[in-house]
């Protein structure tokens, strides 16, 4: 006999919680093994249950779903992450997805389709919202910036850090921006440090690449 496949909910929502729990436990293949309303309630509950998805909510107070589902999947690998959230916008879909979802999905979709979209998951599967699909094409595409979106993960940097991040792609040291930009390099390495978390990123040569990936260089050299 198969063995069922273990669910931790989060979400800081109760009847949401509830709601998800009291319909999963009707069905044969899941065992809803815990509850978390907060991302360090369910950092510390993977790590005591390890279970095969984590059905993860994205904004909660204190510990975010994208930091909550990175510090899931470094505890946890073998656990999968399945995003269940309202948000379908490009400053929330790539984070997550870079932090190691499998899944991102919309509070919208129907029972039937989550007890799906869990299904795969435990096989490795990605099952994304159609929202959040055409998103991810379009990015994959080169379209997202092109588009002059302001929900594209660049709109949260300041002018300043856009300046900093082109120039890193082009190959400059902390040290040439500071005297390209006429700022000490202790100011740069803030800049450059919250580039990276803003962009969810480890170190410079990442940004470099995702500046290139995304258009950004390009598109400061055509204007």
């Amino acid at each position: 006999m198969t063995s069922p496949i273990t669910i931790l909910i989060v979400d800081d929502h109760e009847v949401v919680r509830s709601g998800i729990r009291s319909y999963l436990t009707t069905q044969p293949d899941f065992d809803v093994v815990g509850e978390a309303a907060s991302g360090e309630e369910a950092v510390r509950m993977v790590a005591d249950l390890i279970p095969d998805v984590v059905l993860m909510d994205l904004i909660m107070p204190g510990m975010d779903g994208v930091e909550t589902t990175r510090k899931v999947k470094k505890i946890s690998p073998r656990t999968q992450v399945v995003v269940l959230t309202s948000f379908h916008d490009d400053a929330h879909i790539f984070p997550a997805l870079k932090a190691g979802a499998t899944s991102y999905i919309l509070k919208d979709m129907k029972m039937d389709k989550l007890v799906e979209t869990l299904q795969r998951a435990v096989r490795g599967e990605v099952t994304l919202h159609p929202l959040i699909a055409a998103r991810v094409l379009r990015n994959l595409r080169g379209e997202t910036l092109a588009s002059n979106s302001d929900d594209t993960l660049f709109s949260d940097l300041t002018e300043r850090e856009l300046d900093v991040i082109k120039l890193i792609a082009n190959g400059m040291t902390n040290s040439q921006i500071a005297g390209h930009l006429a700022i000490s390099e202790n100011t740069v390495k803030g800049h450059v440090s919250n580039i990276l978390n803003k962009l969810h990123l480890a170190d410079r040569t990442q940004a470099a690449v995702y500046a290139w990936q995304q258009g950004l260089v390009q598109r400061a050299h055509a204007t």
